[in-house]
């Protein structure tokens, strides 16, 4: 963030300076610097929105307090018809940060949270943030592996979790086999509705889990609660200090961890609040059906529904007939989801029986939003689907279609209130192209990443000149709307989630049939992507595709699972310095399917 001058008394972004520049050259004075003349999006802006606006950049726990506040007696957060009230949140938040504090975290601490949607989730997200600890967001779905290859690469020494045999089962035998420390345990059943809970402990007891006996390294939730909430504050530099490890694939595909700031988070939250200007502060329902450890729901939901005050309804995952009658029941006024999720609306075939009216603003992230689906959507809702774009390293939103004005079906939309948008040549890295050509979408603004964690080379190659290079090839249109025609990286988005190829592929070299192997994602009307196996196996040996997965079944999470298999006799295609060519064998999948 160093080339964003900040005001360091009042903690506010400062319009960025503006020079000449001659695009078509390529000479030092030209490598990627936006001005004035080259922000066309400007022209394009809602009435009411102004790119250039201030953007608060305090503490994350800043906005719970500021919501709590001002609107403590309003509801703030329903899970499954448990209601809590935005002064409760804050004041289980401030409960919580005393509690972890005496356990001994503080301030530069890793903690993770593996857990669903639930109300422990919001106490623990901001009870962390209050006390300078570094939030790490794992996929409760994560296979055991996974967690302990990613506690590592995070340097995570405690985790939050709940009592179900989905997570807890997966983190206590990695006290022993990893370096954490201590698990938090939290009851599940306890979070729940006390009717629900009840019928929830007699009927779905098997999907909770044995804890260990007189073992010190978990410790209770509600023993953490038995304080004052009078916790020690301690000094956040928002611009500096880390709020958030948040994984990504990167530019590569390989998983590492995003360094997001509390800056970084503040700027994009205040971004959106900007962007949806019609949002009434106080009085907005939010849907929560899409998993608070995905970055986009953290910023989309979590922050933005502190920031504005909103009602939270939560989930603890998707259920499609759940989630049409707690939007028909409670009258939600705010739907962001992925476009699987849209693609599922559209295609039940008693949709009609639910009442949708409700709702205000739609927004696609996490994935290509198909204009079919788009079009769809509206003609069976009448509520107008906005497309937005961006990455874990930015917050993760740097793009968004405009709710009044023209909505571009295949864009996604304009860059938010100061965030510039270069479109560079692939080749050389460094020249802007003309309006109207591909070029590598590259992002610079206030809610672009640090870095990632331990990674400076990688850190480096993603960072250049100040902007973020997304690995992304993309268009601008006269009117500054963007438009993604291609992805540079490997990267495999399914369901609006990121699958990795390499971490695939080494959990199927695990196999000791398994000679070659390329993973990729091939296109699925519902799904985006969905990820494909190539194999070559080793001389005499066999393997079937049902008995691969019985294989990987607890090595990959289910989104990770390959839902196709093809075997293949021959050596798979390789490039010329003898790497396997995943761009080859994704043609020839690409020739077969016509």
């Amino acid at each position: 963030m160093k080339d964003d001058p900040k005001d360091s008394k009042h903690g506010e972004t400062q319009a960025m300076p503006t020079t000449p520049e001659t695009p078509t050259q390529k000479t030092p004075q030209d490598r990627i610097h936006m001005h004035e003349n080259a922000r066309p999006w400007i022209k394009s802006y809602p009435n009411g929105v102004d790119w250039n606006a201030d953007l608060p950049l305090g503490p994350v726990h800043g906005l719970l307090e500021q919501t709590a506040e001002k609107y403590g007696d309003r509801p703030g957060f329903d899970f499954m018809g448990r209601k809590y009230s935005w002064a409760q949140i804050d004041q289980f938040s401030r409960k919580i940060a005393k509690g972890l504090q005496q356990h001994g975290i503080k301030k530069g601490s890793h903690v993770g949270l593996l857990l669903p949607n639930c109300p422990y989730f919001i106490f623990s997200y901001y009870a962390l943030m209050r006390i300078g600890a570094v939030v790490v967001h794992f996929n409760p779905l994560y296979a055991k592996r996974e967690l302990a290859q990613l506690i590592e690469e995070s340097q995570t020494d405690h985790i939050i979790t709940v009592d179900l045999k989905v997570t807890l089962d997966k983190a206590v035998p990695l006290l022993e086999e990893s370096r954490l420390q201590s698990i938090i345990l939290c009851n599940f059943a306890q979070a729940l509705p006390t009717a629900t809970g009840l019928l929830f402990r007699i009927f779905r007891r098997g999907e909770i889990a044995k804890t260990p006996k007189k073992d010190s390294r978990i410790c209770s939730w509600d023993g953490l609660l038995q304080n004052d909430g009078l916790y020690t504050p301690v000094d956040i530099d928002p611009l500096n200090d880390l709020a958030l490890l948040q994984f990504t694939g990167g530019t590569t595909g390989l998983p590492k961890a995003a360094m997001l700031t509390h800056a970084n988070l503040t700027a994009n939250t205040e971004q959106a609040r900007l962007w949806f200007l019609t949002a009434r502060e106080g009085e907005e329902k939010i849907a929560g059906v899409l998993p608070f450890f995905h970055v986009f729901a953290m910023t989309a939901i979590l922050n933005l529904g502190t920031r504005m005050a909103m009602e939270i309804y939560a989930l603890p995952r998707f259920d499609l007939r759940q989630t049409l009658k707690m939007i028909e029941k409670n009258r939600i006024t705010f739907f962001p989801a992925v476009p699987a999720i849209y693609t599922a609306i559209n295609a039940f075939k008693k949709r009609s029986r639910y009442d949708l009216t409700s709702i205000k603003v739609c927004v696609s992230g996490g994935a290509a939003l198909p204009v079919e689906v788009k079009k769809s959507f509206e003609a069976n809702t009448g509520c107008v689907l906005v497309e937005g774009y961006g990455l874990t390293e930015s917050s993760p939103v740097a793009c968004v279609n405009p709710l009044e004005g023209e909505n571009k079906p295949g864009s996604i939309g304009l860059p938010l209130p100061q965030t510039e948008i270069a479109l560079i040549d692939i080749e050389d890295k460094t020249t802007r192209v003309a309006r109207g050509e591909r070029g590598e979408l590259c992002i610079k603004g206030p809610q672009v990443m640090k870095g990632y964690f331990n990674r400076p080379e990688e850190s480096a190659g993603a960072l250049k000149d100040g902007y973020l290079h997304t690995g992304d090839v993309a268009i601008m249109d006269d009117e500054g709307y963007v438009f993604i025609v291609d992805r540079i990286k490997d990267l495999i988005i399914t369901n609006g989630y990121n699958v990795y190829p390499r971490n695939v592929e080494e959990a199927i070299y695990l196999h000791p049939a398994v000679e070659e192997c390329i993973v990729a994602g091939i296109p699925d009307e519902a799904r985006g992507e969905v990820v494909k196996a190539w194999i070559k196996l080793k001389d005499n040996r066999n393997l079937s595709g049902n008995d691969l997965k019985a294989f990987l079944q607890d090595k990959l999470s289910p989104l990770e699972m390959p839902r196709a298999i093809e075997f293949r006799n021959k050596p798979l295609p390789k490039t010329m310095i003898g790497k396997l060519s995943r761009k080859d064998i994704l043609a020839e999948e690409k020739a077969i399917s016509g």
